[in-house]
Order: structure tokens, then C-alpha cells, then sequence
């Protein structure tokens, strides 16, 4: 099963550069997700690329900065921001990834608005 993640585009570049090998969720899927499809959200919005899901950790904030830190692709500063009141957080490592040779519309590929979180797709 996939899911359709909306990502800022610099964070994507990174993702796709291969710099950033976790990608941050304050709630993750419920059911058992293989590889994320990456929309790279305004000015981009586009369906870019996906990756390929290798573990998700599940953490204390603190744990899991210490864990992730090397390759998280943002500051610490901007990552205790965005878990601000937030107990324990979730990173989910990429084992690989694909950028898309031409980004795709959303609606026309899946037929719907950006996720606020995120959305399982086919």
C-alpha cells in the first residue's frame, strides 16, 4: 500500500538529493505502508517522485532527534518547532526513492486536493 505525503519543496529536494533520509510526522498510518508519494506542495504542487518506506520510528522528541540528527535534512531548531507540545514523534526512514522524470498533477493522477496529512492511494 502507498500513501500521498505533502512535503514543502525544499525539503523534497533534500529527500530526493538523498541528504534527507527521514521525513518527520506528528501522526503516522494506520495500516501497514510500503512507499509514500511525494507531492511537492505550492509553488510546486506537484506529484513528484515517491520513496520507499524502510522502518518508522516512533520516539521521545528528544530520542528521537539524538537517533535521526545526521540525516534529518533540517535544523534542530526548526524540528523542535514543529513537535513543539508534542511528547513523542514519528520518522520515517527512506530506504530509496524515485524522482519522477515529469511531475505529475495531482488531480489528474488521483483525482483529489493535497492531503493536510496524508491519504492512501493506489
Amino acid at each position: 500500500m502507498k500513501v500521498l505525503l505533502s512535503i514543502k519543496p525544499e525539503f523534497a529536494h533534500e529527500i530526493f538529493s538523498g541528504t534527507k533520509r527521514y521525513e518527520y510526522r506528528k501522526t503516522i498510518f494506520r495500516q501497514k505502508v510500503k512507499r509514500v508519494v511525494v507531492y511537492a506542495s505550492s509553488p510546486v504542487s506537484k506529484v513528484i517522485g515517491e520513496f520507499e518506506i524502510d522502518e518508522i520510528l516512533h520516539d521521545e522528541i528528544e530520542t528521537l532527534w539524538e537517533t535521526t540528527k545526521s540525516f534529518s535534512g533540517i535544523t534542530k531548531d526548526f524540528f523542535f518547532s514543529y513537535f513543539k507540545s508534542r511528547e513523542s514523534g514519528y520518522a520515517i526512514k527512506i530506504k530509496s526513492y524515485k524522482l519522477y522524470d515529469d511531475p505529475m498533477d495531482l488531480r489528474s493522477v488521483y483525482g483529489s486536493n493535497p492531503p493536510q496529512s496524508f491519504a492512501y492511494v493506489d
